[in-house]
């Protein structure tokens, strides 16, 4: 039996991504800066600013989704999760009419 590698879709097959616009207003400072670091890549002026603030907002994503504990906070963090305390009494009161409510779903 033989088998067949798929191939990649043609220009015509491919969907074409929605795009958007985005603008901006700059200073001339700020627009030969961003110019000359463009250049020193061979981007365009837009191609570096959206590959830049793509990156950008990638590393604040991943920065925020980080959670980072002091060492204190790293030990109460893992005695909570070994050495859990019974449940209170709202705890249980609130178990008890989620069960309730799923048991009558």
């Amino acid at each position: 039996m033989r088998q067949t590698v798929p191939r990649a879709p043609t220009p015509k097959e491919r969907t074409p991504a929605k795009m958007y616009r985005f603008d901006a207003r700059l200073n001339e400072e700020q627009k030969l800066l961003i110019q000359r670091a463009a250049d020193l890549e061979g981007r365009t002026m837009t191609d570096f600013v959206l590959h830049s603030a793509e990156a950008a907002a990638e590393r604040t994503i991943e920065k925020r989704a980080m959670l980072i504990l002091t060492a204190r906070e790293t030990e109460a963090f893992a005695n909570a999760i070994l050495n859990p305390t019974n449940p209170g009494p709202v705890l249980k009161k609130a178990a008890r009419e989620y069960l309730n409510k799923v048991a009558r779903g």
